[in-house]
């Protein structure tokens, strides 16, 4: 049986449609059976109902405080029975009890090499700050923001006449990499959190994740 995964989203879902693409043969190890948004706009809610995918959407600002938004969410995601939960540029900060509930289960993509640049305004902050390497890094979500176990991380080399939308546009192809390979991991079973600690094949991932790099060449 595949596994059910239920992608949150806020914007366009480039990401998204990395899953969309890469699950969408008959033999992919799991299916994406919902798409959630907090803004109705959204473009990566047209993405899934183009790819036959329910979606919903959830404004945040029709709630009275962030613990009702997410227990709301916690209902409209468990209406699927998901076996993983996938932020996708997913642009609300999560309460504690919510992680809580789907600890284990939910994976989020942060476009720096974590833990540097965690929050907003990675690239430009990798730029502003001399680094030579930048990138994305795929984490277990724990109750710290961007500071659960990394799981597997993509890098690019920062060029000396770099732009923030030019790092993005790099970074981002390495995104849509990432991502896809992680989902699949954990739905062949591959991929769990123990305690606070990532296993790939039951054996531990370094505190950095594992280099994407090293795996397309086979290192």
């Amino acid at each position: 049986m595949r596994s059910r995964i239920v992608v949150l989203i806020s914007g366009s879902g480039t990401n998204l449609q990395a899953l969309i693409d890469d699950l969408a043969g008959a033999d992919a190890p799991a299916e994406i059976v919902a798409v959630i948004s907090n803004k109705a706009e959204a473009y990566g809610l047209v993405r899934a109902s183009d790819a036959g995918i329910e979606t919903r959407a959830l404004d945040h600002r029709n709630f009275t405080d962030r613990a009702a938004f997410d227990q709301a969410l916690i209902a409209e995601i468990d209406a699927f029975q998901p076996d993983l939960v996938l932020l996708a540029g997913f642009m609300r900060i999560l309460t504690a009890d919510f992680v809580t509930h789907y600890r284990g289960r939910l994976l989020n993509i942060h476009p720096s090499l974590l833990p540097r640049h965690k929050g907003l305004q990675t690239h430009q902050r990798a730029l502003d700050e001399g680094d030579e390497e930048h990138g994305a890094s795929i984490h277990f979500v724990t109750e710290e923001l961007d500071g659960g176990p990394v799981v597997i991380q993509g890098r690019v080399t920062v060029h000396p006449d770099d732009d923030a939308a030019s790092l993005a546009a790099r970074v981002q192809v390495k995104e849509h990499r990432l991502y896809p390979l992680a989902a699949r991991w954990f739905a062949t079973g591959r991929l769990r959190l123990e305690g606070d600690q990532a296993r790939l094949d039951d054996v531990p991932v370094p505190p950095s994740g594992l280099r994407l790099e090293d795996i397309e060449s086979g290192r």
